[in-house]
């Protein structure tokens, strides 16, 4: 039996010239699996299409937007997962469900290898490959861009030795990477950090400095679920798109950012995410009215260490799985309505209300109809103060005594 290669195929030059290249250097057949994360490129029948026409024995082409957005960006959402407090981990988010996706598609196929079109200086390279050990640890990997120096000029000439059915003339100044969670920009001039963005790298968002009347909009939460937009119920596909158009008409959402690779290189990224930044914003707001407060002060770790974790390719780790747990306890509660206001780039919250709700009026209010006892707190202050009172009474008379 023939062995086989399954192919992350996303449709592009590198990819579809990969597939004749690993069938003559490998002597294998070929199946591309093209997963379809919300990137807004070409129907997913044109792309299978196209990896048959480039030699590919069998085409997989998956619609994995509301898995994406159920499994994948609602647990970033109610982690708040913002990598260096500012990434909302908008590619690292897609890379372990393609490779769910891989792997089925390996098992299914009788494959023993999986290709991915990744370079040896960027993250993905670690997420395709540590997923897909986690997942299948008895699949081998084949990165040909990386292992075997396959550039661009390469590419191209052999796509037209070879006549493929792919236009090798179009090429954007940048490195784009798209999906329903935001978009990523990088190379080109963004490559310095002195340079500023011009408006050809947006595409998701509009001008914030541009006026336009401010927007209100109230997200509605069942237990950390944003489930309804203006009282407009919503599946989380649909929240996440809405926000996108509404928010990003308004600049919300871009991010400029050297961040720190896991390869050990600093990295310019220009980010989009509208509906992300929106949605954790609104969530975020609702935690603090609903999550009691010793809970809420260790989630931040964990949310940080979380997003770490997603950030380094470590989305079937053990660990990961175990803070998962955490995050899902927590939301018990998170169930309300935050109102927001869209405006000049900025997503702002102006109300926020819910049933499960921790403040209450009546202890925190100066006016009549306050029920905190103040004559406690005199107490309270001494005893909380006690122990570096102690200390520094130490402090002072080992001072004296020398």
């Amino acid at each position: 039996m023939t062995e086989r290669v399954v192919l992350a195929y996303s449709g592009g030059l590198d990819t579809s010239v990969a597939i004749g290249w690993i069938a003559e250097e490998t002597r294998a057949e070929v199946v591309a699996v093209a997963v379809d994360v919300g990137q807004d490129g070409e129907d997913l029948e044109t792309i299978r299409r196209r990896a048959l026409a480039c030699g590919a024995v069998e085409a997989v082409v998956a619609d994995a937007r509301d898995e994406y957005a159920e499994r994948y960006c609602l647990p970033a959402l109610q982690v708040n997962a913002l990598y260096m407090d500012r990434y909302p981990l908008i590619s690292a988010l897609s890379r372990p469900l393609i490779v769910k996706h891989l792997v089925a598609a390996a098992r299914h196929h009788g494959a023993c290898t999986v290709a991915h079109g990744c370079t040896g200086k960027g993250n993905d390279q670690v997420r395709f490959e540590v997923g897909i050990g986690a997942l299948a640890p008895d699949l081998q990997v084949l990165a040909p861009v990386r292992d075997y120096a396959w550039t661009r000029e390469k590419a191209i000439a052999y796509a037209e030795e070879h006549g493929l059915p792919i236009d090798v003339t179009k090429r954007s100044p940048f490195s784009i990477d798209q999906n329903l969670w935001g978009r990523a920009v990088e190379t080109g001039f963004l490559e310095d950090p002195w340079n500023a963005p011009t408006k050809d790298v947006y595409s998701y968002t509009s001008d914030p400095t541009e006026w336009k009347a401010p927007e209100e909009l109230v997200v509605t939460f069942d237990c950390g679920v944003p489930v309804a937009i203006d009282g407009v119920a919503v599946t989380v596909l649909e929240a996440i798109k809405q926000l996108n158009a509404r928010a990003g008409a308004h600049g919300v959402g871009r991010l400029d950012l050297v961040e720190d690779r896991l390869v050990g290189i600093k990295s310019r990224e220009v980010y989009e995410a509208p509906g992300a930044i929106t949605l954790i914003t609104a969530h975020q707001e609702l935690e603090n009215i609903t999550v009691e407060r010793d809970l809420a002060r260790y989630k931040r770790t964990v949310e940080q260490r979380w997003s770490e974790l997603v950030y380094d390719g470590l989305w079937y780790s053990p660990l990961k799985r175990a803070l998962d747990a955490f995050v899902a306890d927590s939301q018990r509660h998170v169930t309300g309505e935050i109102r927001i206001e869209l405006a000049g780039g900025r997503a702002t919250v102006t109300g926020r209300r819910s049933p499960r709700s921790l403040y209450d009026v009546n202890l925190a209010t100066y006016d009549v109809g306050d029920t905190f006892d103040q004559s406690l707190a005199k107490g309270f202050v001494q005893l909380w103060g006690l122990p570096s009172k102690i200390a520094a009474r130490r402090d002072l008379l080992g001072r004296v005594e020398s």
